[in-house]
């Protein structure tokens, strides 16, 4: 039977030590600032930005929202990213994914400065990524690892499979699990046996998004298995990648879905603030 992977309570402990460092800093006259971007109004992308602005709120950041409207050009976006680049209030920039169709995405990340991109989408720190000397990591990943380092399974030697290769999450993962001496084999929809790569994997990261992807027969006894998937089944209920009931009597160690890795990606975004903070100070303990 599988140990749960508590992502609320980890993401607490990464948030708890945020506030501690942000107060810290505050204490010297140093003030944190988060921009956050919306455009338009889906309700999955206003969840998403309401989540990041109560974490704000709760290590001690200062918020700024910028909601826009559905019809705003992406001339007129650059214009905002370039105002909030030169802002000295502001630490990380954030834009909201998915854009609008008139809006090309690769424009507005490139647009960001690397020194304030806080998602770490920019080619710039994609680089630093991969070559293993970087100030800030997709956060997305960087909770997938913190995750895994809750479990007390070391990396190294392992054989890891990534589910998944998508700028945002697949490749990056992929990259840290590297770094940390894995194994690593990634998988995507063109991948051949993929069963069988899967079911001899030590660590397993689904982020494939499709619900109930990965089935008992996937996954390797004990192993620890991460669900990055967010999904709704035929029911309309939240799910993940992974056949959790299914998975949970053959896995070592699993994440559920809500409370897993959702909640580390926005404490790990509040860790990337304060690292652009202290790199903007010169703070380098």
């Amino acid at each position: 039977m599988a140990k749960i992977i508590d992502g609320k309570a980890v993401s607490a402990k990464v948030k708890e030590q945020v506030r501690k460092e942000a107060e810290t800093l505050r204490e010297k006259g140093i003030e944190i600032g988060l921009a956050v971007v919306i455009v338009g109004d889906k309700p999955a992308s206003r969840v998403y930005v309401n989540n990041k602005k109560k974490a704000c709120a709760e290590v001690g950041f200062n918020s700024y929202e910028y909601a826009l409207p559905e019809e705003t050009t992406e001339a007129e976006l650059l214009e905002l990213v370039e105002k909030l680049n030169n802002d000295d209030k502001v630490n990380g920039i954030l834009v909201q994914l998915p854009l609008p169709k008139q809006i090309n995405e690769n424009a507005i990340i490139n647009a960001i400065r690397p020194e304030k991109d806080v998602d770490a989408f920019h080619p710039e720190n994609v680089g630093h990524i991969m070559i293993g000397d970087f100030s800030f990591l997709p956060c997305t990943p960087a909770g997938v690892m913190e995750l895994i380092a809750e479990t007390g399974v070391d990396v190294c030697g392992k054989n890891c499979v990534v589910i998944g290769r998508s700028n945002i999450v697949g490749k990056p993962m992929a990259m840290l699990l590297l770094h940390k001496n894995g194994t690593v084999t990634i998988c995507h929809s063109r991948t051949k046996n993929l069963e069988e790569i899967c079911s001899n994997a030590d660590i397993l990261v689904a982020a494939v998004g499709k619900a109930g992807f990965v089935t008992p027969d996937m996954v390797k006894a004990g192993a620890v298995v991460i669900d990055v998937g967010m999904n709704r089944n035929a029911e309309g209920k939240l799910c993940g990648d992974v056949d959790y009931t299914a998975c949970f009597d053959k896995a070592g160690y699993i994440t559920p879905v809500p409370g897993g890795v959702g909640p580390m990606t926005i404490a790990m975004l509040m860790t990337n603030t304060l690292t652009a903070a202290k790199i903007k100070n010169n703070i380098t303990e």
